[in-house]
């Protein structure tokens, strides 16, 4: 039988079926940044590395990066962009819209410091094409930072095979590893004309991210921060929005001091705010959309349902949560636990019930944030790779930000979280609200909230949240304190930076 050796960068050594040869080329050297070619007679051929990572976003591609700079030989199955949610239909170019709407703000207060703008016009078409530009330049740096780590791409959809060994097929082609990383994100949940009549009609945010130009008139559904995040990005740059909202405030599960006043200023800001209510019904007229809403107060109980349509809608957005991104995975057959939504069940260490296989990211349902995925797959590298048995990622005061407007910081434990697990006895609240210096002079007002929440006789701050301006670029540095378990009394000690909306935080009482 004729042995063909291929040897390259990629793949340096071979699966070999005489046992003395693959013992001298199957060394700890060899390994590194190499993939196992199995190549038999037979006519199915399985490509083996040493680390399989199913999803080229954030999460999956720290993992991957991670594991071949630590000598495994990796790659990457991707079906899409690189570089996910986040960098494609998230994070990044939700950043610079929500920028576009802070110009848009600022606008309003040049008078008051002072300048004659005069007439202003803005194109949504001209943003619309340097967002589109720099995502595009962010998926090629996705791209040459793998083939500078020597981790392979492979283009195409995963499905788990029925063979013994843990296997992936793509575009007819087998993939195995001893280690399996399923990292293939979450998407918008989208609504069907039998969930709604006329539901297909809406977007969900990622559409958001393929308008062609502002829509003059806007309705966007739910309550979370992506549909807080639309809604003042949309109404800041002229787009006349309404929110519809189930209860009667928006982020219910924040800190109910944030919830609150988030919900206030989308109404000072001028969101039409619907509480207590839902979408009946949507229709197309030659006019646009007419959607139908029914509105009822759960504390009146004799209250009758009362209807009322928005007419003329250009664009309907459902941002109603999000859902795990595994169908056509073939999970079910893999054996792998899976909660009520359809996320993936993993221990703190990552890892599924299916041994050899685990999942970080939006497909677990847990903390569903960029760092924290980019976080938790370096971590499982180094448990894997490097020999760190205990490598994992704590979860507890993860700091998040919410690009409203103002924007909204938070870390740790909301006041009612705190109640609930240390007694209302052991927490203390320290908050305060005040115009920051920056309204002092300026017709436009906008208030900044601040809230610590500590426990125990020490008081150590478990809580931290704010809304105001700058308050996203604030709470990193807080998060730091808080993680590494501050107190009250730190604060206090620490001398204030005059002035800024941030010393607050210092001089609390």
């Amino acid at each position: 039988m004729l042995l063909f050796i291929r040897i390259n960068r990629l793949f340096p050594t071979v699966s070999l079926a005489l046992p003395s040869l693959r013992k001298q080329l199957f060394s700890s050297s060899s390994r590194r940044h190499g993939a196992l070619i199995r190549r038999s007679m037979a006519s199915e051929k399985t490509t083996r590395f040493d680390f399989l990572v199913i999803g080229g976003g954030s999460g999956g591609l720290a993992g991957a990066r991670r594991a071949s700079e630590l000598g495994a030989a990796s790659a990457v199955i991707e079906s899409d962009k690189l570089g996910g949610t986040c960098v494609n239909v998230g994070c990044v170019p939700k950043k610079v819209m929500w920028n576009a709407a802070v110009h848009a703000e600022y606008l309003h207060d040049h008078s008051d410091y002072g300048f004659d703008v005069g007439n202003v016009r803005f194109s949504w078409e001209a943003l619309k094409a340097k967002r589109d530009a720099y995502v595009s330049h962010l998926n090629h740096i996705y791209r040459n930072n793998l083939d500078k780590a020597k981790v392979q791409t492979i283009q195409g959809h995963a499905r788990f095979t029925d063979d013994p060994e843990p296997t992936v097929e793509v575009n007819g082609r087998k993939y195995t590893a001893p280690h399996i990383l399923i990292a293939t994100g979450g998407q918008p949940t989208v609504l069907s004309d039998a969930d709604i009549p006329g539901g297909s009609l809406g977007i969900t945010s990622d559409g958001f991210f393929e308008l062609e130009s502002l829509p003059k008139r806007t309705v966007i559904v739910g309550a979370g921060y992506i549909a807080v995040e639309m809604a003042g990005i949309l109404s800041t740059l002229g787009s006349k929005t309404s929110l519809i909202i189930r209860q009667t405030g928006v982020l219910r599960n924040f800190d109910s001091f944030i919830s609150t006043n988030c919900t206030k200023e989308l109404t000072n800001s001028g969101v039409d705010l619907w509480k207590n209510s839902q979408v009946k019904s949507v229709c197309k007229t030659e006019r646009g959309l007419e959607v139908t809403l029914v509105t009822k107060d759960p504390e009146k109980k004799n209250d009758e349902e009362k209807i009322s349509t928005i007419q003329e809608v250009d664009c309907l957005l459902w941002a109603i949560g999000r859902q795990p991104n595994t169908s056509g995975l073939n999970i079910g057959g893999m054996g792998m636990d899976m909660d009520e939504r359809g996320h993936i069940v993993v221990d703190e260490f990552q890892n599924t019930s299916r041994p050899g296989i685990y999942a970080v990211g939006d497909v677990c349902g847990k903390a569903l944030l960029t760092p924290v995925a980019i976080a938790a797959g370096r971590k499982l590298a180094h448990r894997l790779f490097e020999g760190k048995k205990d490598s994992k990622l704590d979860y507890s005061s993860i700091p998040t930000v919410v690009f409203s407007h103002p924007p909204i910081g938070t870390v740790g434990l909301t006041e009612e979280e705190a109640i609930k697990s240390r007694g209302k006895e052991n927490v203390k609240i320290y908050k305060t609200s005040f115009t920051p210096m920056y309204h002092a002079i300026t017709s436009r007002k906008s208030q900044c909230i601040m809230k610590l929440v500590c426990e125990g006789k020490e008081e150590k701050v478990v809580g931290l949240h704010m809304q105001g301006l700058g308050c996203d670029e604030m709470l990193q540095g807080f998060a730091v304190a808080i993680k590494m378990g501050a107190t009250k009394a730190d604060f206090d000690k620490t001398v204030a930076i005059h002035p800024t909306s941030s010393e607050e935080f210092v001089t609390m009482r």
